[in-house]
């Protein structure tokens, strides 16, 4: 039984830090690819940071470069997202997510969310 939990969002002031936890049970996170995503009020769910298999960097859309880190602790089955210099429209839930097929689509487990709120 696939499980993904993620925690650490809350409440920060525009330019504050968080770090996102993702603990992967049933699955193995450094087999497959992993990403973060967040879904704004109102708003479709995009992604924010995502591995590969491949051995590659982790890629981050342009608005999250730079300010977004994406770790992956094999040891222990965890993801972690360290977000620093958060801004007002980084708020949403965010989401932990796995993918099943060596193409990395589609994300097929998903952690329940934790919400990020930056203001």
């Amino acid at each position: 039984h696939v499980q993904l939990v993620e925690s650490g969002g809350g409440s920060v002031q525009p330019g504050g830090s968080l770090r996102l936890s993702c603990v992967v049970s049933g699955y193995s996170s450094h087999s497959h690819c992993m990403g973060w995503f967040r879904q704004a009020p109102g708003k479709e769910r995009e992604a924010v940071a995502s591995i590969s298999t491949d051995g590659s960097s982790p890629y981050y859309p342009d608005p999250m470069k730079g300010r977004f880190t994406f770790v992956q602790d094999k040891m222990n089955d965890t993801l972690y997202l360290l977000m620093n210099n958060l801004k007002p429209e980084d708020t949403g839930v965010y989401y932990c997510a796995g993918a099943s097929s060596p193409s990395c689509i589609p994300y097929d487990y998903w952690g329940q969310g934790t919400q990020v709120t930056v203001s």
